[in-house]
C-alpha cells in the first residue's frame, strides 16, 4: 500500500504558504448574495468555505468577497479533487471540466 502520510495541501500549510489561491477570470466570480442563492447555504456558511478552501478572497478591506463560482460548486458537493485540480490549474481536467461546462462558463 503506497498511501502518502499527508496531502500535497497539508504539506504546504506546514511550510507556511498555506492553500494557494484559485485564480478567477471576470466571469467566474460571484458575490456572497449569489453565493447563499444558487446554494441555500447560509451567509455563514459560505464565510466558513471560503476561510476553509480558500475559494474567496477579499481584494482589500472593506471590499465585497469574491467568490469562485466553479470551485463554490465544488465545495457544494464534496469535489475536493477537482478542487485541488483547479487550484493547480488544470482547467481542462474531465472532472474540472464537467463544473465549468455544468455552470455554463468556458
Amino acid at each position: 500500500m503506497n498511501a502518502a502520510l499527508f496531502t500535497h495541501s497539508e504539506l504546504l500549510a506546514c511550510e507556511g504558504l498555506g492553500l494557494a489561491p484559485i485564480l478567477m477570470r471576470k466571469d467566474e466570480i460571484i458575490n456572497l448574495k449569489t453565493a447563499v442563492h444558487v446554494t441555500g447555504r447560509s451567509e455563514k456558511t459560505i464565510r466558513n468555505w471560503c476561510k476553509e478552501f480558500g475559494i474567496g478572497v477579499q481584494p482589500c478591506p472593506g471590499a465585497p468577497l469574491e467568490i469562485s463560482a466553479p470551485a463554490l460548486e465544488m465545495v457544494r458537493h464534496g469535489d475536493v479533487a477537482a478542487l485541488e485540480l483547479l487550484r493547480e490549474g488544470k482547467r481542462n481536467h474531465p472532472r474540472v471540466r464537467r463544473v465549468f461546462e455544468h455552470l455554463g462558463l468556458p
